[in-house]
């Protein structure tokens, strides 16, 4: 009898979770963005977020903390309760910190809910549009020339930038001062006043820069070339082999979410991002979409990119810190 009494209640307790995921959200929900407001991670978490808003019916409300290559906003949702009202959009800085940092403020793996996947875009090396570095080559070659003088920036220790930074680095066999900031409206800011030399930025950050000439482009981290800078060439076919990278966004939550609630903030997720209006916003800041996956897909991605990340970093001679 109080075997059946407690199977019983395990079933009962199991529905009542059910219905409270297929209810959910019923108030606000608390979205904390790790980087800077305007950098690509905000723009592209508004557009996904505003979205939810529509589908759930209740406010999302964006709460940008930034700093420490996003793990600060990434700590304020480790430590929040797992009922789906305080989430994470974060880039793939997420998969990069473990190797950067020796404390980080939580574990990866186990203070965290992987969700959903949000969206990708590359990263852009961009110069000041009187830089003399024409080319990338050209670019490479006086940073050969000239080792330590040329001022790298990025969106801090442990941002996608950065990754891309160390990986092109690396590969061109260049010595530059690398210099962190909060985020990329920080570093185009320095750019445009004559205070750093170059920068990896994510396209949907850069690219009104880009086409009102006071950014000027040398090369895409992708594979591709990306439609909204066609003549922008990719980094290897620039002249630097094995500096590809990209940037990616995803949606996290704390760690014990029930496996209900996950389900259905990861299908609105992607009903999101079927939306017509929000790949037409997305694509317009140079974004493509990441592969359809399920919250346990995410995970396996999540898990892949930081083991990755961690054999680029030490590869590179990054050591945590």
């Amino acid at each position: 009898m109080k075997v059946l009494k407690t199977l019983l209640g395990a079933a009962l307790a199991a529905l009542a979770l059910s219905a409270g995921a297929q209810n959910y959200p019923t108030k606000a929900v608390t979205v904390i963005i790790s980087f800077t407001p305007g950098s690509a991670t905000d723009i592209v978490g508004r557009i996904v977020t505003a979205k939810l808003s529509e589908i759930w019916g209740q406010p999302v409300v964006n709460e940008n903390r930034a700093g420490a290559g996003g793990s600060i906003g990434s700590a304020v949702v480790a430590r929040a309760a797992p009922d789906g009202y305080t989430l994470l959009i974060n880039s793939n800085a997420h998969t990069v910190n473990p190797a950067i940092y020796a404390k980080l403020p939580y574990d990866t793996f186990k203070d965290f809910t992987d969700i959903a996947a949000l969206a990708e875009q590359p990263n852009i090396l961009v110069v000041a549009a009187n830089s003399p570095h024409k080319t990338l080559m050209d670019f490479v070659s006086y940073a050969k020339k000239n080792p330590g003088k040329v001022n790298f920036g990025h969106a801090g220790i442990g941002s996608g930038t950065h990754l891309s930074t160390e990986k092109f680095i690396a590969a061109a066999d260049i010595k530059v001062v690398e210099v962190p900031f909060k985020g990329t409206p920080e570093v185009v800011a320095a750019i445009l006043s004559g205070n750093v030399d170059a920068y990896w930025a994510p396209i949907s950050a850069a690219l009104s820069n880009i086409k009102n000439g006071k950014l000027h482009a040398l090369a895409a981290s992708t594979s591709k070339r990306n439609p909204s800078l066609p003549d922008v060439p990719t980094v290897a076919q620039a002249g630097v082999k094995g500096a590809d990278s990209s940037l990616w966004f995803g949606l996290w939550g704390p760690a014990g979410m029930s496996a209900g609630l996950v389900s259905k903030i990861n299908a609105d997720v992607r009903k999101a991002l079927a939306d017509k209006g929000v790949q037409e916003k997305l694509h317009n800041l140079g974004n493509a979409p990441m592969e359809d996956m399920s919250a346990a897909q995410f995970a396996k991605l999540v898990r892949e990119e930081t083991a990755t990340n961690k054999r680029l970093l030490a590869a590179a001679g990054v050591k945590p810190q």
